[in-house]
């Protein structure tokens, strides 16, 4: 049992989606201890100071490694296009909208990584203000599509209560549940997301650094729950 779980840690952190979900859930998991232990305590010394930095490190690493997404979405969004004709018009173009704040965040966050490093010479913070205002308006457009998938199937599943198979109920509700999911993952971090904008917009730059990790936590984990599930349907 205990080499089962030692190899599919392996092949988890083999591959680059496995590696950030982990290295994603340390850093907020060290945030969360660093802050919980640290208090009020500021500047935070000791055990709360080194997870604080060890968290501020791997965040930093993942920064780095963000380098090379743009591709990637740059392929997805490409494949979605405009959405499947078959799909409802307004998860449709809510998720183009997903697509293409996301797809404008990676550049920006590339430039402000750039300029922190002294790479170019420009001031960093406006475009850290622009990507984390792009990423926050994409996981605003994801909550209101999965608000909308979710209203969706729960008619779906009220309409053919009695005509569907058991199979197809089954298969509705695990999409409902995952969707919930989605929604949980997404408001823990848009609530990260707005604190850390500029003061003077809703809760920016109010929230203690445990409370940063907490939110981050709670997503990280449901990602890695997530993935794994994923992960077991395709193998069956």
């Amino acid at each position: 049992m205990a080499a089962g779980a030692l190899s599919g840690l392996v092949a988890v952190l083999e591959t680059y989606r496995g590696r950030d979900r982990v290295v994603r859930a340390l850093c907020y998991g060290c945030q969360l201890a660093g802050g919980a232990l640290a208090g009020p305590q500021a500047p935070p010394s000791g055990l709360p100071g080194s997870l604080l930095a060890v968290s501020a490190q791997l965040s930093a690493c993942r920064t780095a490694l963000r380098l090379f997404d743009d591709f990637a979405m740059l392929s997805y969004s490409c494949g979605y296009g405009l959405g499947p004709k078959d799909e409802d018009s307004l998860v449709r173009g809510l998720s183009v909208l997903c697509n293409l704040a996301s797809q404008l965040y990676y550049p920006c966050e590339h430039v402000a990584w750039a300029a922190d490093a002294g790479i170019i010479p420009v001031g960093s913070r406006k475009w850290w203000t622009l990507s984390t205002a792009l990423w926050a308006v994409s996981l605003l457009l994801g909550i209101l599509r999965s608000l909308r998938i979710l209203f969706q199937l729960r008619r779906k599943l009220r309409q053919h209560k009695r005509t569907s198979s058991p199979q197809s109920q089954q298969e509705m509700k695990a999409q409902v549940k995952a969707e919930v999911l989605s929604v949980l993952t997404d408001a823990a971090d848009l609530a990260n997301a707005i604190h850390w904008l500029p003061p003077g917009f809703l809760w920016a730059g109010r929230f203690p650094p445990w409370l940063v990790g907490l939110l981050g936590t709670i997503s990280s984990l449901i990602g890695i729950y997530q993935a794994s599930r994923r992960g077991n349907s395709e193998a069956v």
